[in-house]
């Protein structure tokens, strides 16, 4: 496959083969930005900006603070719980409710920095990831021997930049289902035999690839890896 700057990040995901290629992304362009806003971002005004009036969501907090020192963690708090103070103490010097306070208050609790950051780039590498497979026989190859697309990469997939693709949608849809679909009917099959195996007239019976099916599936329905502990799941995906 020829390579490039735009093509290189695509084949890294995509060349282990292990699990959801989407997710490996996801997960690899989250680590750059998290190391990213707590480093060389604390140097730029137009990234504080947005950072401030943003926030993050806990699971990019939690990455944050693990990927960065700690006082670069308490500068971009400091920063942003201003902000915050901005929008809730100081709302009006008279006491009256202010709905545009309100509403920065809302988009500031639903959404984050890197949540959006992350879906841009997403549905950047997607439109990538159509080039690639219309183009390079190499790499469609390499996309059908996928292990699986899980139920929010196969989404993404094929619900953005639907006209990109032109008369090649058709035929990319069923590579993906391919593997979004034959992944599930084994899922289905793995958690059906799971259940099986409670009867007691299975007691002697093959567990066969049923027992972590409960973990897959998660994995699956969620693009998040899991493990099953005594008190519920842990996610497996370090901060």
């Amino acid at each position: 496959m020829q390579e490039n700057i735009c093509s290189i990040p695509i084949n890294d995901v995509f060349m282990p083969k292990d699990g959801c290629p989407m997710c490996r992304m996801r997960d690899m362009l989250e680590q750059r930005k998290a190391e990213y806003i707590t480093g060389s971002a604390m140097m730029e005004p137009n990234v504080r900006i947005r950072t401030n009036e943003e926030g993050f969501c806990y699971r990019h907090f939690s990455m944050m603070i693990k990927l960065g020192k700690r006082l670069s963690n308490a500068l971009i708090l400091e920063s942003h719980l201003q902000r915050v103070a901005e929008e809730i103490v100081l709302t009006n010097p008279k006491g009256k409710f202010d709905k545009k306070r309100l509403a920065a208050l809302q988009s500031m609790t639903k959404d984050c920095f890197i949540c959006r950051d992350i879906r841009d780039n997403m549905e950047n590498m997607v439109r990538i990831v159509h080039a690639m497979w219309m183009s390079e026989p190499e790499f469609r190859e390499l996309y059908a021997q996928q292990p699986y697309i899980c139920l929010e990469h196969y989404t993404m997939l094929l619900d953005v930049d639907q006209k990109g693709l032109g008369k090649n949608y058709d035929d990319f849809y069923k590579a993906t289902l391919a593997l979004t679909g034959g992944y599930l009917a084994s899922l289905r099959e793995d958690i059906t035999h799971f259940c099986r195996m409670f009867d007691y007239r299975n007691a002697e019976a093959d567990w066969g690839n049923s027992r972590d099916s409960i973990e897959r599936s998660v994995a699956f329905l969620t693009g998040e890896k899991a493990v099953l502990t005594e008190d519920g799941f842990e996610n497996t995906i370090e901060p």
